[in-house]
């Protein structure tokens, strides 16, 4: 026997505003058919002002507990995953926790960039494989549009602002590919390749926030190949095949990643979770965006195999799979 990590509820929260690539075409030298051409994506969802990460990953939180009908007094653990914290410190997790009214167990951010939702799974599964927690809620929530040069027509167009959520439980179950929950997860970093997607700055260095820069033919060519050796790994781990796999809930960045993915799957499109044309890359929110897309649409059932893979700056990147 062994102890699996189940998901029982699931949860996301995007910002009011929507942001049109018409209406960047009137900041930027873009036009929407450019846009769309090269990333699939027409719009995405931009924070108010006073509207923080914690806020946003707190909307997200509360839908997933509430699809699940657990109360917070109930979670051992919380795992956020961002690269837009509210603040250097404390943690994003710990205003999460705070604001939900849980007075025990522990909170913590995870910072992986766009793979931080994969990290932060990773993370809470292995707390409750080792019984060190009962329940679990994993975040992803960004507010990126806040590190973004709004005057560079090559990054500000890709990026949004939302937050996803998922509540694991621990459950015992018999160590096969069949149990339900997650299966297994696999997360991979090489800093090697600081220079093609960045932020310059920090408070150890610059003491200020800075904006992204990215080399967007390098990370392209290095996420096609990285992300398939992830993938490759978690169906070699647990002894299954790309036709095995019912969904594919990749992250968000550029269509063309995902299509190129589900290619190398053999994968129909029909069989992957899209959402990138309506929320463009939110970093390590959109993995859990596009999972709870796919579940409050009923695409996503009961026993169905799903496929996560995410890579981000750093380079990190991995995969998940996970027996709904």
């Amino acid at each position: 026997m062994v102890m699996r990590s189940r998901v029982i509820g699931s949860g996301a929260y995007l910002p009011a505003r929507v942001v049109t690539n018409a209406e960047l075409s009137q900041r930027v030298e873009t036009d929407d058919e450019w846009i769309r051409q090269r990333t699939g994506i027409r719009q995405r969802h931009i924070a108010a002002e006073g509207e923080f990460t914690s806020a946003l990953g707190l909307k997200a939180a509360e839908a997933a507990l509430g699809s699940a009908g657990v109360k917070a007094d109930s979670l051992d653990l919380i795992v956020c995953a961002t690269t837009t914290p509210d603040e250097t410190f404390p943690a994003t997790a710990t205003r999460i926790q705070h604001k939900l009214g849980m007075r025990h167990g522990a909170a913590f951010d995870v910072q992986a960039v766009c793979s931080g939702f994969v990290y932060a799974l990773a993370v809470a599964d292995n707390f409750i494989r080792l019984g060190q927690a009962k329940r679990a809620l994993v975040i992803g929530a960004e507010t990126f549009s806040r590190i973004l040069d709004w005057n560079d027509r090559t990054t500000c167009v890709l990026f949004g602002d939302g937050a996803g959520a998922v509540l694991l439980e621990g459950a015992p179950a018999n160590g096969a590919a069949s149990d339900r929950g997650v299966l297994s997860t696999h997360i991979y970093s090489d800093g090697e390749h600081h220079d093609a997607l960045y932020v310059d700055g920090g408070p150890g260095s610059t003491r200020t926030t800075g904006v992204v820069h990215m080399e967007g033919r390098e990370v392209f060519k290095h996420a096609v190949i990285k992300m398939a050796e992830a993938i490759d790994k978690a169906l070699e781990t647990n002894g299954l095949t790309p036709g095995d796999v019912d969904w594919m809930v990749p992250h968000q960045a550029n269509l063309r990643i995902i299509e190129a993915m589900a290619k190398r799957l053999n994968l129909p499109m029909d069989q992957v979770i899209v959402t990138v044309d309506r929320h463009a890359n939110t970093s390590a929110a959109s993995i859990p965006l596009a999972l709870n897309q796919g579940v409050t649409d009923g695409r996503i059932k009961q026993g169905d195999l799903l496929l996560l893979e995410a890579m981000g700056g750093g380079f990190t990147w991995g995969s998940a799979l996970i027996r709904w």
